[in-house]
């Protein structure tokens, strides 16, 4: 049987116009949730918002106490801690992206309902890409890129249907998607087509899928925590009397407390690590079917098992060592760094035995 003819050229050209659509919707959401940062934050109620974030005593400037002894003033000013855990500070979380004004919001809500289209323009094109060829649409670094920012929106808009206060992830992850949907079109597409025969098991779509999965929410994740490194220093700088009332401040306030951030990012891991563990056991179970081998330190099962083994040490460190705050934060940023060199490092510039999946 001709392998070329296995393949619906009409299936294939529907998923990639329904791609460079799901592209411009995600441009429009991009443009609709910065208008939601750039106006928001302007009203009364985002001032009043604020003034509760930095005001009470913790954030109040110090203040100097004065005690005579006989003939002598000491002046004792009290010490400031400006590497504080964020989990002891009691910092309330800011208003949103929109800061409480109603016309940034109403930009927001119509950012989400772009994503929303986006979104299902993006799952049909995946959907048609699998069609073309009858089998699941993660073949090839195209395939998985594709897949992987439609998995990553979906979850956010799980998050958001389940109620969770998680809308500032918007402006960063459409432009992610943008990102990513172009570096796949220009740099990784590959034509539909069947593949090598070891590829044809069921533990693709098991594997491969849960890579994916994983991906993703260890994306979102990544996002908080890098913001949690800045809201971090934010706050930093108010418990200290330093508070920034500039553009960037009025930004910071707008997000959530790095207390919230640091347990959302840290939810996000600990929730989808398991699955990443499973990934790796499928992995080598495929590979002793295809290979006669459960593992044979390719580079793609090693990056595997490393960035495994970093996510392993940030959740361990958080549980028994009582790590919270920046420390956390490099560690699980670092653990994200492995895994996106495991994807793009690896599988471009590294030659192994999973080089056959291609471009």
């Amino acid at each position: 049987m001709n392998l070329a003819s296995a393949v619906n050229e009409n299936f294939a050209n529907y998923s990639n116009y329904l791609i460079r659509s799901a592209m411009f919707v995600y441009a429009l959401a991009f443009l609709a949730h910065l208008a939601e940062w750039v106006f928001g934050g302007r009203s009364k109620i985002a001032v009043q918002s604020a003034a509760l974030t930095t005001t009470g005593p913790a954030a109040a400037a110090p203040a100097v106490a004065v005690r005579s002894a006989g003939g002598t003033t000491t002046l004792e000013r009290p010490k400031v801690i400006t590497r504080a855990s964020a989990s002891d500070r009691d910092m309330a979380d800011g208003p949103g992206a929109s800061g409480g004004n109603e016309r940034a919001d109403l930009y927001g809500r119509i950012a989400i309902s772009f994503t929303a289209l986006a979104w299902l323009l993006h799952v049909c094109g995946v959907a048609f890409r699998a069609a073309s060829v009858q089998r699941a649409p993660w073949g090839n670094m195209y395939e998985f890129s594709t897949t992987f920012g439609a998995v990553a929106v979906g979850a956010y808009l799980l998050l958001l249907v389940l109620k969770k206060n998680v809308r500032w992830i918007g402006l960063f992850l459409t432009t992610s998607v943008l990102l990513d949907l172009g570096l796949a079109l220009s740099v990784l597409y590959t034509s539909s087509e069947q593949l090598v025969p070891a590829l044809h098991s069921y533990w693709l779509w098991i594997h491969v899928s849960c890579a994916i999965i994983s991906g993703a929410v260890f994306y979102l994740a990544a996002v908080g925590t890098l913001l949690y490194l800045f809201r971090d220093h934010y706050e930093v700088a108010v418990l200290a009397g330093r508070a920034q009332n500039n553009r960037w401040g009025d930004i910071m306030r707008r997000l959530p407390s790095a207390a919230s951030l640091d347990k959302f990012a840290y939810r996000m891991n600990a929730l989808v690590f398991p699955l990443w563990t499973f990934t790796i056991i499928a992995g080598a179970i495929w590979a002793q079917a295809a290979w006669g081998h459960y593992w044979e330190w390719d580079p793609k099962e090693t990056w595997s098992f490393i960035t495994w083994v970093v996510y392993a040490g940030y959740l361990h460190a958080r549980a028994t060592a009582g790590w919270k705050g920046r420390k956390a934060a490099y560690l699980a940023l670092i653990a994200f760094a492995c895994f996106l060199f495991n994807y793009y490092g690896v599988n471009i510039f590294v030659t192994g035995k999973h080089s056959y999946a291609g471009v």
